[in-house]
């Protein structure tokens, strides 16, 4: 139809030249893809020592490099301190635990100043995982042990059940105000103990924060990120983060969540990792 035609042969030409522009411009999207797979992840925790941590296997799938370097580092409160807060932790009848940490610190106390803690004490612990860990200072099924799902509006929900309870809840300094906020609002009896406190790691032997993941497990952290890198900026940068408080203190601080755990799909954060970086590749391709 179009021989001899010179202006169909024209308008052949810049079809031509249209579609090796748009080739050109797919292969430089396609390249800028490539660019953006996640290579990097820094965990907030020391490297583990069994070789056959699920970092590691998670590594080994994703030819990722994994880092650990806690962003903080915990110290606990002496039981001389611990007195000069003037709490007996006879005086309860249950114990509030929103971490292993927490848990730790709680039966270190208790040790030093030799407080026998009675079998009739209940433990209200914010997840499942936490509540099992208490298995390490008591027999499990011996004891009153009660625990929410996620959140802490899940463990209040409990808690509010048990109103003539008077409740001791051992936090760091600083801690999450959302907790005593929730205990306030519901009427609950309690008293915070400082038992350890929180200090910030310092990154400044880091030469390049090049990180494609960031890695959370306590409010802490993000405020050391905040302290060590005040300008930053999160741009492509994944921020994962364990449990609901530290998933506030991302959000509060204006940080977008792109990973969190526990989860139903997910109990554990190596496997919200997995999940995560399936669906990215998946997207990638």
């Amino acid at each position: 139809m179009c021989a001899g035609n010179s202006a169909c042969f024209d308008n052949s030409k810049v079809f031509y030249r249209s579609c090796l522009d748009w080739l050109g411009l797919l292969r430089k999207l396609n390249l800028n893809r490539k660019e953006l797979k996640i290579k990097k992840i820094l965990v907030s925790q020391p490297e583990p020592l069994n070789p056959k941590s699920p970092y590691f296997e998670l590594a080994r799938k994703y030819n990722l490099k994994v880092d650990f370097k806690p962003f903080n580092q915990v110290e606990g409160v002496s039981s001389k301190d611990f007195r000069s807060q003037k709490i007996n932790i006879l005086d309860f009848s249950a114990v509030i635990f929103t971490s292993k940490t927490g848990i730790d610190h709680f039966f270190r106390i208790c040790t030093e100043l030799r407080a026998v803690v009675p079998d009739t004490m209940k433990y209200f612990c914010i997840t499942e995982n936490v509540a099992f860990y208490l298995q390490k200072y008591i027999v499990y099924r011996k004891r009153k042990i009660f625990h929410g799902k996620a959140k802490f509006q899940d463990l209040i929900d409990v808690i509010i059940k048990h109103r003539e309870d008077n409740f001791f809840v051992p936090l760091s300094e600083p801690h999450n105000a959302e907790i005593p906020e929730s205990l306030d609002k519901n009427g609950i009896k309690y008293t915070i103990g400082t038992l350890y406190k929180t200090i910030s790691t310092d990154f400044s032997n880091i030469k390049e924060f090049d990180y494609d993941i960031l890695v959370f497990y306590s409010p802490s952290g993000i405020k050391s990120l905040k302290e060590n890198f005040p300008g930053f900026v999160q741009g492509d940068i994944k921020i994962a983060a364990f449990g609901p408080t530290t998933a506030y203190a991302v959000e509060n601080e204006g940080l977008r969540l792109d990973i969190n755990a526990p989860n139903p799909k997910a109990p554990s954060m190596t496997m919200a990792l997995d999940d995560f970086l399936k669906d990215y590749n998946k997207n990638l391709k």
